[in-house]
């Protein structure tokens, strides 16, 4: 087992030591090149400009090339009003045509103007959708790495509890076979280090997995690559004030500039129901050319082309469901303006929770460091006293586990801080500060 155990890690260190450290700025970058989710957010961001252009909006007019025959075969009777009836029979009559034909809607009412303004509208929706999965990504992405830190934290500590582990049960042999030491504490010395071992064994795993998280999140085609981070602590950057970050908030937070994007669509959509009272105005023309041919008849062909030109102008005067449009246009108005206050209030109290939360970190920081070094000098104690005899192995071991919770307690305290941390950053709008450092 201790061999089996000793060749995985050299394994494992030998691995990570091979590979070039990833900051955390170099994986976000990575991952925004990669990411799936990025770029597909990017690519219909794309969609949204493409689609705003004045030709969608209506801008412009439509002109159609067309072509077409027709052929009919009759027999015809024919009874005069003085004379005999005749017939013909099989008489066969064609009519080819080709031409140009042009219609363009000159106004609408404002239904147009509208249209191109609701499509300008969509591609800064389109702008801000791509900025929300960005800032997602980041704020997933950083936690990931800072989650795999921290797992790589765990499991140093746990090899250093090992190895205590380990060099426990060499005092313990060595003094058994003088008969120092009884062999109920050699078998509680084995039983620690191998429930050590496994503990080591089980967090390696956890390391793997939160390293091929990390991999999929930044869209590594070898899930096995070995992402060997730069970072070996749990770093925590300075974060403003509440009011300045609630002031950051109101200015920058994605989720409410897209609340009131959806507010001007809602408005927009009621000026498209309301351009229906006003005249349109639209012109027709068409160039083209009709070739006849008759199978009976004074005439056996004809051939004419020219330009046609007509103008039309109409108002609908009752379509039926223009007022209650209407109403519905407005009390959609009034729920995007109650969406945006909500998601605001909202925001608001998530910012106050998170404040909190930080700040109790924080605190709690300050105590589970305070804690950690008494912890050390405890083990120191604890260790002298056993090399002396004068502390059973249960004690031994109760001052191990003292410092092994210590260093898990700061742990989780600095990691719990972080996602405060990136949280607020996120709320604020100052996610991409990631991307700086």
């Amino acid at each position: 087992m201790k061999y089996i155990l000793l060749f995985t890690l050299v394994c494992y260190s030998a691995l990570t030591h091979s590979q070039t450290p990833f900051t955390l700025k170099d994986c976000l970058e990575e991952g925004l090149e990669k990411n799936y989710s990025v770029r597909i957010a990017r690519n219909e961001g794309d969609m949204s400009k493409n689609n705003a252009t004045i030709a969608n909006a209506g801008y412009l007019p439509t002109l159609d090339l067309s072509a077409g025959y027709d052929g009919s075969l009759d027999n015809i009777n024919t009874t005069p009003r003085n004379g005999d009836s005749y017939t013909d029979n099989g008489i066969y009559d064609q009519v080819f045509n080709a031409g140009l034909n042009l219609n363009w809607t000159l106004f609408d009412g404002f239904k147009i103007s509208t249209t191109y303004e609701k499509l300008k509208e969509l591609e800064k929706m389109g702008e801000t959708n791509t900025r929300i999965a960005i800032e997602d990504f980041i704020a997933g992405l950083t936690s990931e790495y800072y989650s795999y830190v921290q797992e790589q934290i765990r499991l140093k500590n746990l090899r250093y509890a090992v190895s205590l582990s380990k060099e426990r049960l060499r005092i313990v042999q060595s003094r058994y076979e003088i008969g120092s030491f009884s062999r109920l504490d050699l078998q509680q010395a084995k039983v620690d280090f191998n429930a050590d071992s496994a503990k080591l064994l089980k967090q390696q795993e956890l390391v793997i997995s939160s390293r091929i998280r990390l991999n999929e999140m930044m869209a590594c085609e070898r899930m096995d690559y070995v992402c060997q981070v730069a970072d070996t602590t749990i770093g925590l950057d300075l974060v403003p004030p509440v009011d300045e970050l609630w002031e950051n908030t109101l200015k920058t937070n994605a989720s409410l500039l897209k609340a009131e994007q959806n507010h001007t669509l809602s408005e927009l959509d009621l000026k498209t129901v309301n351009s229906r009272n006003y005249p349109y105005l639209k012109l027709n023309s068409r160039y083209g050319y009709t070739f006849n041919k008759y199978g009976s008849g004074t005439y056996t062909q004809r051939n004419n082309w020219g330009l046609d030109v007509g103008v039309t102008i109409g108002i609908n005067l009752f379509d039926g469901n223009r007022r209650s449009e209407r109403k519905n246009a407005r009390i959609a108005i009034e729920n995007a303006k109650l969406q945006r206050d909500e998601l605001e209030l909202g925001l608001k109290a998530d910012l106050s929770n998170l404040w909190q939360a930080y700040q109790n970190n924080l605190e709690l920081l300050k105590l589970e460091r305070d804690n950690l070094i008494a912890a050390r000098e405890n083990l120191d104690i604890a260790m002298e006293r056993y090399m002396l005899g004068n502390l059973s192995g249960i004690e031994m071991r109760e001052a191990q586990k003292s410092l092994l919770d210590a260093e898990e307690r700061i742990l989780s305290a600095e990691y719990d801080t972080k996602i405060c941390e990136i949280s607020l950053k996120q709320i604020s709008g100052n996610i991409l500060d990631y991307l700086q450092e």
